[in-house]
């Protein structure tokens, strides 16, 4: 099997959703008492069947968390670099069709943004762009890398799909991580939500993380845009995807997330609603399936809901959170990508994860002791 898309092709969004909804209480209890995991117990965790297993399936996460993590939470902040982009996606602020002012921060106020994300204490920072290949390009990327190496431990970039050597070439100035969303698995409807721009070849963004793994990138962060497509079916496609990436490209790391669509100017309403016991049932569902993978959650989540979920299998999560360029120095009251919901400072979300009796840690690992 020469990529994901292979594997990919051998299933049937149609048949995977009927598997998911037709498992039973037995599926669910037969699951939970396994020792290693399938893909088949994954279906019964995500199921409507599993929804009145909830509290044991909190209680094994916590444990599970526990074991491989410890009591740690790490931080991490976004940096928007640019909201340009050549793309038309219906649920993003940054979309084509959005009449907005663009921007792309320049190096001094890339600066100014990264003095201020260094008085909040943070040495992980999340590059994020909008999609424009003319502006933020693969040189553009260089040169901020190469700004900002020396202020951070951990930088990560969410920003459009590369080729293989373009990673390679970035790796050595300090990207440490990518975040590449597929946003949905459904085929069809994914071309319903991009229909112009480089974004819109479902194949090249699927295919996008096996370009990762080739270049032999520290980590990888997947997930899907819950509320575009039946969240369980593309759960599944996603915890999918993980298990292939894990054995085909052992020595990188993996984190999940899973974002709920969040309001922007002129926003798409989701086509299927999520509620917070049922997020609570696919965190809980992920990391009883897979001990290993890092488990994110950003600011779109309420304050009530990120304080009940940093015990219940969490690893990181973002504080303090601007969704526009400049949002922390430059231009405060541009355009945001999306409506943040926990609006609290880095300090106070830190005094949170202390009070339930966790640490925060503004890295979690050393360059220097990466082979």
């Amino acid at each position: 099997m020469k990529n994901f898309k292979d594997l990919f092709e051998t299933y049937s969004w149609e048949e995977v959703k009927e598997s998911i909804y037709s498992k039973t209480k037995t599926d669910v209890e037969q699951a939970l008492h396994a020792t290693k995991r399938s893909l088949e117990d994954f279906k019964a965790l995500v199921s409507p069947a599993a929804a009145k297993y909830l509290e044991p399936m909190a209680q094994l996460s916590q444990q599970l968390t526990r074991k491989r993590f410890g009591k740690v939470i790490q931080l991490y902040i976004p940096l928007y670099l640019s909201n340009e982009c050549t793309n038309i996606c219906t649920y993003c602020g940054f979309s084509l069709d959005n009449k907005v002012r663009r921007k792309t921060l320049s190096d001094e106020e890339i600066l100014k943004e990264v003095a201020v994300i260094k008085a909040l204490g943070y040495e992980h920072v999340l590059l994020v762009t909008g999609e424009a290949n003319q502006t933020v390009h693969v040189e553009y990327f260089k040169r901020v890398l190469k700004l900002i190496h020396p202020y951070f431990a951990q930088i990560s970039m969410e920003v459009q799909p590369l080729d293989t050597g373009e990673y390679t070439e970035l790796i050595p100035l300090g990207l440490t991580s990518v975040l590449i969303y597929q946003e949905t698995y459904h085929k069809e409807d994914y071309k319903k939500h991009h229909p112009k721009g480089k974004k819109s070849n479902f194949n090249y963004r699927l295919e996008t993380p096996d370009r990762l793994g080739r270049a032999g990138i520290h980590k990888m962060g997947l997930g899907v845009l819950i509320g575009l497509e039946d969240w369980r079916t593309d759960s599944f496609f996603t915890a999918l995807h993980l298990n292939y990436l894990e054995k085909t490209y052992w020595q990188t790391r993996y984190s999940l997330s899973f974002p709920r669509l969040r309001p922007f100017s002129g926003g798409l309403e989701p086509k299927v609603e999520m509620n917070d016991r049922e997020l609570v049932q696919l965190i809980c569902a992920y990391r009883l399936f897979n001990e290993e993978v890092e488990i994110s959650l950003s600011t779109r989540e309420s304050e009530k809901f990120r304080d009940h979920c940093v015990q219940l299998g969490i690893t990181s999560i973002s504080a303090g959170s601007k969704t526009n360029p400049g949002g922390y120095a430059v231009e405060p009251e541009s355009l945001e990508q999306f409506e943040i919901s926990d609006e609290r400072s880095p300090e106070l979300i830190s005094a949170m994860i202390r009070s339930k009796g966790y640490e925060p840690v503004w890295k979690d690992w050393d360059k220097y002791f990466v082979s």
